[in-house]
């Protein structure tokens, strides 16, 4: 059969609530037209983020029933542990109670003023974790990601040669590289570039080159298990692989990795620090007791292990991600048939609109991601998110100037296992009204921003 359908039967639902236009202009005033201060119940499709919204399991709702809650040496740690363990190969496994405290815990360690982690893109948090400690987040992404239209099957990759000329140039200063490269990382996939995945080809590179320099290697894999469909299904030498296999060789490549166990976890809470250095782990530990708590539950409930421990299984299901990706290609093609121009190809969670190509009389001064996310919820209810200038850009507090993002994006992130195949079709159908209006839309101008992170709070107002 051509068709590929959800490999799952729905045994819950929840009603969502309809909202008038008018109605929707009034909330988006009263919200400071930040899409983030908007009561999630006057959202009709909320596609703000795959961050903890997934549907889950009657399998792990299941084995939330027999969690185990001991303060210190549950076995629901334990089972957590070993699929860790079995999936990624790393020595040291300690939970947190989501992906950004294993950022802060890591960055705590290795950051510092004068330091500078390159990756390919660091993403929102993980930037503001490391710039938090007087260290630069490098991003050395293929210059091809910076061209939306383009279509490349790995359009997250770190640029090698960027790496090298990086680290050359580092090697020529004074004092041991390594006290000023503390780690390298990669994001898979790569959530700033629009999704895009990394070839094992790539993440072999950079280890090699990370590893001639003695400079340890991270992951920041919270969508690892769609990086691995995307190896699958693209690059050559993988198609008869499983996508655990992949996973298990990625992982293989590093020293560490943090995670979030709300995207490709399936879970709503949940994430890990992962590493194999001994003393890593001991001073990595001692912050967990201090900030999160005792080793073997990490800020979380037991039964959030669990759940964590059955979703990070059931996510490489080949017929889970058939349908993922099945999905977003669905979306895609919608929007793309009407004229909106978008990320290409696809990202592995979410549909990312070009908002400059979509609103081109708003410049990037205007915010045009940010008019964006605000017309979607004002013409359908529908909530994204800006990945551009609001959320990247920075406002210099002495003269008040301000950097623009290089892209301004609109990202539609598809939770997992939430929406059937008449919502996806009624997003398209509203992105595209939105864009047959599209000349309507004003710019917006920032009336207030928080120092860090500005983007969750900042306050706009329409031009």
């Amino acid at each position: 059969m051509a068709t590929i359908i959800e490999p799952f039967k729905i045994k819950m639902v929840e009603p969502i609530r309809f909202t008038t236009r008018a109605e929707r202009q009034n909330i988006l005033q009263q919200a400071h037209y930040n899409t983030f201060l908007i009561h999630a119940e006057d959202i009709l499709i909320d596609l703000l983020t795959d961050s903890g919204t997934s549907a889950m399991s009657a399998a792990q709702w299941g084995a939330m029933m027999v969690a185990d809650e001991s303060y210190a040496g549950s076995r629901s740690f334990y089972k957590f542990e070993a699929v860790v363990r079995e999936l990624t190969g790393f020595k040291h496994i300690m939970p947190t109670h989501q992906g950004r405290a294993a950022e802060r815990i890591l960055f705590q360690i290795v950051g510092g003023a004068g330091k500078v982690i390159p990756s390919n893109n660091h993403f929102d948090t993980t930037r503001a974790n490391i710039e938090f400690t007087g260290a630069e987040a490098l991003d050395l992404v293929i210059d091809e990601a910076r061209v939306p239209s383009l279509s490349l099957p790995f359009k997250g990759n770190l640029d090698i040669n960027k790496l090298k000329a990086f680290l050359a140039a580092q090697t020529g200063m004074p004092g041991p590289l390594a006290q000023r490269v503390p780690i390298g990382m990669l994001t898979v996939t790569n959530n700033t570039s629009g999704g895009q995945p990394v070839s094992m080809e790539n993440i072999r590179a950079v280890s090699a080159l990370l590893k001639q320099h003695e400079i340890p290697f991270f992951l920041d894999a919270c969508r690892f298990a769609e990086n691995a469909w995307f190896i699958k299904t693209r690059e050559p030498g993988y198609a008869h692989k499983t996508p655990h296999d992949i996973a298990q060789e990625m992982f293989s490549y590093c020293d560490g990795a943090t995670f979030s166990g709300k995207k490709d976890g399936l879970s709503n809470i949940g994430g890990f620090l992962a590493c194999n250095d001994d003393t890593f782990a001991e001073h990595a530990r001692n912050l967990l007791i201090l900030t999160e708590g005792f080793p073997t539950y990490g800020g979380l409930a037991a039964r959030d292990l669990e759940a964590l421990a059955v979703g990070m299984t059931e996510v490489l299901d080949e017929r889970y991600l058939e349908y993922r990706h099945a999905c977003i290609e669905y979306f895609a093609a919608k929007v793309r048939a009407g004229g909106v121009k978008i990320v290409e190809p696809p990202g592995g969670h979410a549909v990312y609109i070009d908002a400059r190509a979509f609103l081109p009389h708003i410049p990037p001064e205007q915010y045009p991601g940010q008019a964006l996310v605000c017309a979607l919820y004002e013409f359908g209810g529908l909530r994204g998110v800006e990945i551009g200038s609001a959320m990247f850009g920075k406002t210099d507090p002495a003269t008040g100037k301000e950097t623009f993002s290089s892209m301004d994006l609109v990202r539609l992130a598809i939770p997992r296992r939430v929406y059937t195949q008449s919502h996806v079709d009624y997003i398209g159908e509203v992105v595209l009204e939105t864009f047959a209006q599209r000349q309507h839309i004003r710019g917006m101008k920032m009336a207030w921003q928080a120092p860090m992170l500005r983007h969750f709070t900042a306050r706009f107002e329409p031009r």
